[in-house]
């Protein structure tokens, strides 16, 4: 009975402390939209914001995150304090912790949660495969902080590939935390008008080693001739390249639900509108190997997202395919 009455807790102490979240939203939003700049991502800074609640919620260890979010140019240190601080206290007198932040995330992943759930899935791949492959690529890293919570010690190369005002924001934020980036190489490029891979190697990237790439939370964002030339790209790494990546299918486009309108809606606001989804035709594990395959790639593993009935079809999907 703890967890329900923890849970019935945590809540009580949330709601009479709302006007407090609210007010730290609202400034932070407010921040945020006064910040925006044309060609930096602001959808970006919705996963560094939950790894660093997950942080400071005991559920994830991420110092990286504890230190940039703070200096990040579209998140003011009141916002942040005030919105965070009812949930902090909250945790701290029930020990509850709200779906959105709890790692490892084991419930049932629903298009609210998807984005903590990944962050599970992504972890469990680095943990997985980085012992034996020594080159680790992030695909529209955003403000990813996994490669600062590599041991000290590890002979992993890593290459971060991105859109050049985002990454420039993200250099200048790691430098002024003074986070240590001497095995990190940071790649500018456009994955939709450029050639990101031909950088990639410009920058020391050996196609003759395996390397692991991680697509999280891009794929959606970009059209279908990028996404196919992406792919086409990691098939021309060596054999045992694994690439790990998240997507929603095409019911995220066509969808008249609530939750995909607003979703289409608030990014197409954010200037980074929904492009792409994996043909949700069932099985939609078939449509996904397909695709892989028509780019080089073979499907290792893959988890459907949503159920595939004669009424309804899958929403998203992780999954892992390697160059064989």
């Amino acid at each position: 009975m703890r967890k329900p009455i923890s849970g019935v807790g945590y809540y009580a102490i949330m709601v009479v402390l709302f006007p407090v979240t609210l007010v730290g939203f609202v400034i932070w939003i407010g921040k945020l939209l006064f910040w925006r700049t044309p060609g930096v991502s602001t959808t970006a800074q919705g996963p560094l914001a939950a790894r660093w609640t997950m942080h400071h919620l005991g559920q994830r260890e991420d110092e990286a995150a504890n230190r940039l979010l703070p200096v990040l140019p579209g998140a003011p240190w009141l916002g942040i304090r005030l919105s965070s601080w009812p949930m902090k206290l909250a945790h701290r007198v029930t020990g509850f912790v709200p779906k959105t932040y709890r790692y490892p995330f084991e419930s049932e992943i629903t298009p609210s949660v998807e984005a903590a759930a990944r962050v599970t899935f992504f972890d469990d791949v680095v943990d997985r495969f980085l012992p034996e492959i020594d080159q680790f690529v992030l695909l529209g890293a955003g403000f990813d902080t996994r490669p600062y919570r590599l041991p000290e010690d590890t002979p992993v190369r890593s290459f971060e590939v991105e859109t050049p005002k985002t990454q420039a924001v993200k250099c200048e934020m790691l430098e002024k935390t003074g986070i240590d980036t001497r095995k990190v190489a940071f790649v500018a490029a456009d994955f939709e008008t450029e050639d990101w891979f031909g950088k990639l190697v410009q920058a020391g990237f050996d196609t003759a080693r395996p390397a692991l790439f991680l697509w999280e939370g891009v794929m959606i964002y970009l059209d279908r001739e990028a996404v196919e030339d992406t792919l086409r790209n990691v098939a021309r790494c060596a054999k045992g390249t694994v690439l790990a990546f998240d997507s929603y299918t095409t019911v995220s486009l066509e969808s008249d639900q609530a939750y995909w309108r607003f979703a289409r809606a608030s990014t197409k606001a954010a200037g980074e509108p929904l492009k792409f989804g994996v043909d949700s035709t069932p099985p939609m594990r078939d449509r996904l190997t397909e695709l892989l395959r028509s780019c080089g790639l073979e499907l290792l593993e893959q988890r459907t997202l949503g159920r595939e009935t004669e009424t309804e079809r899958a929403w998203g999907v992780f999954a892992i395919a390697i160059m064989e």
